[in-house]
């Protein structure tokens, strides 16, 4: 019989340009979470570099080669700790060699790589106080839906700038998930205004756990993150969050509470559009 709950994290990191010491303290905090439980992890956007896009293109890997530095870190991760890791956001080669995709990817507890989700917004904004930030001058869009299953919990996949699309999500619902990852790296400008709001929407609409693994504090650049990861329930109850600092925050998702909001609350079998 599949199990009903699923205990998950979510890591928040402070990201520099060195991809080693980053992959490092990604190892560190992902035996953290196994430690407390965890049998699914979630890695932020820009776990692995964080840094200017000239050497985000030097360190990006092609998936059809899982050998590379990064790849292999996430495979050994996942099978040392023998749990699902989901890596937010990493530089993947393209045809564009200038413009690699932002893609997480997801292994198994027996270190295969099982899912890849190319992130298809991108953040292009010219923000009030005079932060201006094109991801596409630097990066190449997916365009595809991700969802992949653990037990009876079907996870599907977003990156950072696509939880303002709620048109995605409901799409990932109508293909059965009940679970969402928004692994991010949300500015502090925008961050301390919309992040909880946008996050506790996305589970109240979708009647869906939301697992939200952030960045926070100060990056090369002069690029400051908001941090905050939590995790959310389908009633938009937050039941865990982080601190301002490096670290874990872990959560037991419940599929039968999941099942009485939506009996509770049939807003998804209600819709008319």
């Amino acid at each position: 019989m599949e199990p009903e709950t699923l205990r998950v994290a979510a890591v928040q990191l402070q990201s520099q340009d060195d991809v080693a010491q980053n992959l490092e303290e990604c190892a560190r905090l992902v035996a953290l979470a196994r430690r407390d439980g965890a049998k699914l992890v979630v890695l932020p956007e820009n776990f692995a570099y964080f840094g200017a896009d000239d050497t985000k293109r030097s360190v990006a890997e092609r998936l059809a080669d899982p050998k590379g530095k990064i790849q292999s870190a996430l495979a050994e991760m996942a099978r040392s700790a023998e749990l699902y890791l989901v890596a937010g956001g990493f530089p993947e080669a393209s045809a564009d060699a200038a413009r690699p995709f932002n893609t997480a990817l997801v292994y198994g507890p027996d270190g295969q790589q099982v899912a890849s989700y190319r992130k298809i917004h991108l953040f292009d904004v010219a923000l009030q106080e005079g932060t201006t930030l094109s991801e596409s001058s630097g990066t190449s869009a997916g365009d595809s839906l991700v969802t992949f299953d653990i037990g009876h919990f079907r996870v599907g996949l977003s990156i950072c700038y696509d939880l303002r699309f709620p048109e995605l999500y409901r799409a990932l619902v109508s293909r059965g998930a009940n679970v969402l990852l928004v692994p991010a790296a949300f500015t502090l400008h925008t961050g301390k205004d919309h992040w909880h709001p946008l996050l506790q929407a996305r589970a109240i609409e979708s009647q869906a756990y939301v697992i939200a693994a952030g960045q926070w504090g100060k990056h090369p650049r002069g690029r400051t993150t908001y941090g905050h990861s939590m995790v959310v329930d389908p009633w938009g109850t937050i039941v865990a969050e982080a601190s301002d600092r490096v670290g874990v925050v872990s959560a037991t998702l419940d599929l039968t509470y999941l099942e009485q909001v939506r009996a509770a609350v049939p807003c998804l079998s209600n819709r008319k559009l």
